[in-house]
């Protein structure tokens, strides 16, 4: 077996990812490539005052990179975070931006590069029609994207998910150069992420690969991205979550965030669907909304997906073939790893069913869900995963 702690490996697809630990010693190159002399790292609160952050500060400095350092982010990204990190940005010279975190501090980190040079707002880019036509190309700074978390994959992304204040809403603001121009995926970083956070992250890259597995329309690249990050998960996750030292563990997790977040450009669901807005709302962690509303998806959907399971859980190695054989997985790792049953447990209550239902229904996972689904359908899926029906 190969011993993935010690790979290093350079990667093109979506984007050139330098995989492998000990590669944030890479950063001021990295920077240097994409023609950055004075950039400006995003982080967020939890992770400012880390070594790896005043280390990584520290040696972009030492290399004649004069580097500077913002991290007034929320766990879910608002506008007024994006447009005082442009402001940051604009009044300090900089010349571009180190995404520097978990999903929160890379999607505020690429808003940032993507309004540098923009003259219009923020929302008159989010993911509706043609909206991203109206960027202007030039005017996006470049990327070099650092995860520290195995969730999201928001560092392979065209896009990140931000909240509209007076609506309270999940937006998510497209455009191709939002990609990332370098990543550096270095396990190292993800160590000391709690067994906790390990976990809803985890299963955050789970639902980023079972969505889009299940997800109609043809696109055999994303489905065979999908299967084997699911392997991945299905081997490693457990793993990192018991021993967050183990570098194997976590090179494997990081590796299947990334393949997660490429695969769902095939599309998302209903898991997502409504995350986006319970999120928004009740300011919960995504992953672990995912987690919770996983199971009850993947029922709505078994009509449709029951044949596609079989064929995933051979894939990854379950007994005895079958969409049951997945559902169980799913539960037994929620089990293990101390996710609530139902979102009554992450503090959701029916106060706003049709609201949620409604902005569900209009968000821009919905029409790829493998079932066709509407506010009705979605209000059904809500209620079943409140009240663990």
């Amino acid at each position: 077996m190969t011993d993935y702690s010690k790979l290093k490996a350079n990667w093109n697809y979506p984007t050139p990812i330098r995989f492998g630990a000990g590669r944030l010693s890479e950063l001021a190159d990295a920077c240097r490539q994409l023609s950055m002399s004075k950039p400006l790292l995003i982080t967020d609160p939890g992770l400012v005052d880390l070594p790896m952050v005043k280390n990584a500060l520290a040696q972009n400095n030492a290399n004649g990179m004069t580097t500077g350092l913002f991290s007034k982010i929320k766990p879910n990204p608002t506008g007024r975070n994006v447009e005082d990190g442009v402001a940051v940005y604009r009044e300090g010279g900089y010349d571009g931006v180190i995404a520097f975190g978990g999903g929160s501090a890379l999607d505020a980190a690429k808003a940032v590069a993507l309004m540098a040079g923009q003259t219009l707002a923020l929302w008159n880019f989010e993911d509706v029609g043609d909206n991203w036509t109206k960027v202007d190309p030039d005017g996006i700074a470049p990327v070099v994207a650092v995860p520290t978390t195995a969730g999201t994959g928001s560092e392979v992304g065209r896009a990140s998910v931000i909240i509209q204040e007076e609506s309270h809403a999940k937006k998510i603001i497209f455009h191709p150069r939002m990609l990332p121009g370098i990543v550096i995926a270095d396990p190292e970083t993800t160590v000391g992420l709690p067994a906790g956070l390990t976990a809803a992250t985890g299963m955050d890259a789970l639902s980023h690969c079972l969505e889009p597995y299940c997800a109609p329309g043809f696109h055999p690249m994303a489905d065979g991205i999908a299967v084997e990050a699911i392997r991945l998960i299905h081997r490693w996750l457990a793993v990192a979550v018991r021993d967050g030292s183990d570098l194997a563990a976590r090179s494997n997790m990081l590796a299947a965030a990334g393949m997660g977040a490429t695969a769902f450009q095939k599309g998302l669901g209903a898991m997502h669907s409504l995350a986006h807005p319970l999120g928004a709302i009740y300011d919960a962690h995504h992953g672990m909304l995912n987690a919770v509303l996983m199971p009850y998806v993947l029922e709505f959907n078994r009509p449709v997906i029951e044949e596609r399971m079989k064929r995933l859980a051979a894939w990854i190695g379950l007994s005895n073939p079958s969409f049951s054989a997945v559902l169980d997985w799913v539960l037994e790792l929620r089990s293990e790893f101390g996710i609530p049953h139902t979102l009554a447990g992450l503090g959701v209550d029916d106060s706003r069913v049709d609201e949620i239902a409604q902005m569900a229904a209009a968000d821009p996972s919905t029409p790829s869900n493998a079932v066709k689904v509407g506010s009705g359908e979605l209000k059904k899926i809500f209620l079943s995963a409140l009240t663990g029906r």
